[in-house]
């Protein structure tokens, strides 16, 4: 199970931090445009919002191992077909195939963990979400080096990362049918329908719109990062490489975060030091992108480390095995809700302006809610007691 959880996770971002190293040779290959590039960094988002949905749905059916072994193989069907599919528009139908096999894996992590380790929450949800760094990283660091190696081909370098899904699929086939093998996994079905009435939680609305915001944040980072340091004069991949710093500063991080937050009170203080982060990171990038390109790489780094506390938070504020799954699907399907208009508004102003002023203005403008709504997300409440009110 403990192979499963940690594959799964590494498989959970490559497909867009890939993209994301090689966005200008497949916006030439497909001929797209900078909006449709924008449009193309929006999508994961909105597959997340809609996909995620369902996750609850599916697991109660087949079981969460059943849902997570169906979305890797997802993942890895739609990574091997995407760069062949033909013109933006298979790409895209394509993409969503894989997209579909990571947003119900985001949501049933946390699930699984919870049902599986309930006494290793913290720990648990460290250690995915140091893989999820990893897989985040990994990809965005060899994608480059590794296309020219295979001959040079955008194709070949995106289809690469099939195989680690492939491999993912493995450990949970055990699990597929056996749903009731762990004890602290033999929660009821009927269970996970029965859990609180989460959009009466003024917390649980926080906690989805502090998720919303980081990921917008996140997204506009692996998909237009390696591209602000291109545009500064930075050679491509270095860039790559620079957007792998800054999700490989996840990495301890991912790790560290869950279990500290779980030891605080109020998460509100870890909330203000990330945003912090942000802000120096979009001011350091407008300022001196290139001559302080390993900094802003670094800095911003932190700044992401939102989504693991995200997670953690989605733990710690639902006292029952129900309302982390409620929590969970609610957090994370409004949350990419919210992102989906960010990425496709920085391709929009850079297209229009012509340069990175704009885009950079309206990320450090975001970052002033995101703390102001991790802060009472942050506060020690539970979405069940919320509810009953």
């Amino acid at each position: 199970m403990i192979v499963g959880i940690v594959l799964t996770a590494l498989n959970l971002r490559p497909a867009i931090t890939s993209l994301g190293s090689l966005l200008e040779e497949v916006r030439v290959g497909l001929g797209m445009s900078g909006s449709v590039a924008g449009l193309l960094t929006s999508v994961p988002p909105l597959c997340f919002a809609v996909f995620g949905v369902m996750a609850p749905r599916l697991a109660r059916r087949f079981g969460a191992a059943a849902v997570v072994c169906a979305g890797m193989a997802a993942i890895a069907l739609g990574l091997l077909i995407r760069p062949y599919a033909g013109g933006t528009a298979g790409f895209l139908a394509v993409s969503a195939l894989a997209l579909m096999g990571i947003a119900v894996s985001n949501v049933l992590m946390p699930v699984i963990v919870k049902r599986w380790f309930p006494d290793r929450v913290g720990s648990m949800t460290g250690l995915y979400s140091m893989a999820l760094a990893l897989g985040t990283s990994s990809a965005a660091a060899v994608t480059v080096p590794m296309t020219e190696a295979l001959g040079g081909s955008w194709q070949t370098g995106l289809a690469v990362w099939s195989a680690l899904a492939a491999a993912a699929v493995m450990p949970w086939l055990p699990f597929v049918r056996d749903r009731g093998a762990s004890p602290a996994a033999q929660a009821p079905a009927r269970e996970e329908g029965s859990g609180p009435r989460i959009t009466r939680s003024r917390t649980a609305w926080a906690l989805a719109v502090f998720f919303g915001l980081q990921a917008t944040a996140a997204y506009i980072t692996m998909g237009w990062m390696p591209q602000i340091f291109r545009d500064a004069g930075v050679p491509a991949g270095t860039a790559g490489l620079l957007l792998a710093v800054t999700m490989a500063v996840g990495v301890p991080l991912y790790f560290l975060i869950p279990r500290f937050a779980t030891r605080l009170p109020h998460q509100g203080p870890i909330v203000v030091v990330l945003g912090v982060c942000g802000l120096i990171g979009y001011a350091g990038l407008y300022v001196a992108p290139a001559g302080g390109a390993w900094v802003w790489a670094l800095v911003l780094g932190i700044a992401n480390c939102a989504f693991p506390l995200a997670l953690a938070m989605v733990g710690m504020r639902a006292r029952t095995g129900a309302g982390v799954v409620k929590l969970s699907a609610f957090a994370q399907s409004i949350g990419y809700l919210i992102s989906i208009p960010g990425p496709l508004l920085v391709g929009v102003l850079y297209q229009h302006s012509g340069g990175w002023g704009q885009p950079l203005a309206l990320m450090a403008a975001l970052m002033i809610p995101q703390i102001a709504v991790g802060i009472l997300a942050g506060r020690n409440r539970l979405v069940e007691d919320e509810a009953a009110h």
